[in-house]
């Protein structure tokens, strides 16, 4: 949402936070009365919000106009979900965003767009990872394979990771575990490790994969969201089942590809396909501009 904010702002589009603070369910309802009391002293044109429970928040304080963002897990968690996503799209809410083809598909709703987070390449991009390795406590003489994201969040199958990791041959590989970093420690340890794996179990539109891509990193990923339009046919990028033995045989082929190559051309992919920052940044102020019209 920063990149997101940073990016409508270089295009004139002025931006205000309102942070939600607290946890639970409650908090979230305590916050709908905040932000009906924050907007009587304020005046803004459009209120965007990202997530579900935001959302709520932001229906409840009676905002308007509201255009709502879905950003995948939200969608992942029951029926209930989408009758609620439904009922308030036609009653309440001027337009969502989704960020993959497949999450418009199980939204099936009218004013719905596709609009996938944007990458700022500015802040990704390829690097010698080399000198960064020992600041993240990756080994000289493997080769890393970063797993970037909290293993215990049972959507992130880090069990899968672990298993497809055993198969590898010994002494060549490590598998590295990072989660919770700041913002500009991102780019700097995607360009320490060699290869990057991601095993979802499901995704809407992974931002960690368009990063990576613009780092121009070999990357092993299983086939969800729309992480096969993301690779495109683009080499160094490999999309696996959810079986093991899969997974081990396309780390050793982005391994193979990393000795002959060294970098993909993941970056240009993502140019390609209209993901770098601006480019999205401009669709959602054209959607910000209609629905204002």
């Amino acid at each position: 949402m920063a990149n997101q904010a940073e990016a409508l702002t270089s295009h004139g589009v002025k931006v205000a936070f309102y942070p939600i603070k607290g946890k639970g369910f409650m908090g979230y309802i305590r916050h709908s009365f905040l932000l009906r009391k924050h907007l009587l002293t304020n005046s803004y044109d459009i209120i965007h919000a990202h997530y579900i429970l935001s959302a709520l928040v932001a229906t409840l304080s009676g905002s308007k106009p509201l255009v709502v963002s879905l950003m995948g897990s939200d969608l992942n968690i029951g029926k209930l979900v989408l009758k609620f996503v439904s009922f308030l799209n036609k009653n309440r809410w001027k337009n969502i965003i989704v960020k993959s083809d497949s999450m418009q598909k199980i939204v099936n709703l009218r004013n719905v767009q596709i609009i996938p987070n944007g990458v700022n390449l500015s802040l990704f991009y390829p690097a010698d990872g080399h000198p960064l390795k020992s600041k993240f406590g990756f080994s000289e003489e493997k080769k890393t394979l970063l797993f970037i994201a909290d293993p215990l969040r049972e959507v992130k199958n880090f069990s899968l990771a672990e298993k497809a990791y055993r198969l590898l041959p010994k002494g060549k590989f490590e598998l590295q575990v990072k989660y919770n970093l700041p913002r500009h420690i991102i780019p700097q340890i995607l360009n320490a490790a060699d290869i990057i794996l991601l095993t979802s179990c499901w995704e809407g539109s992974p931002n960690i994969i368009k990063e990576a891509m613009a780092c121009n990193k070999p990357i092993v990923a299983t086939d969800v969201g729309d992480i096969a339009w993301l690779f495109g046919n683009e080499p160094g990028h490999f999309l696996t089942s959810f079986d093991p033995s899969d997974i081990a045989e396309k780390i050793i082929l982005a391994y193979n590809y990393l000795c002959m190559f060294g970098q993909t051309t993941g970056r240009e992919r993502i140019l390609e396909i209209g993901l770098d920052s601006s480019t999205i940044s401009q669709r959602i102020i054209a959607l910000y501009k209609s629905v204002l019209a």
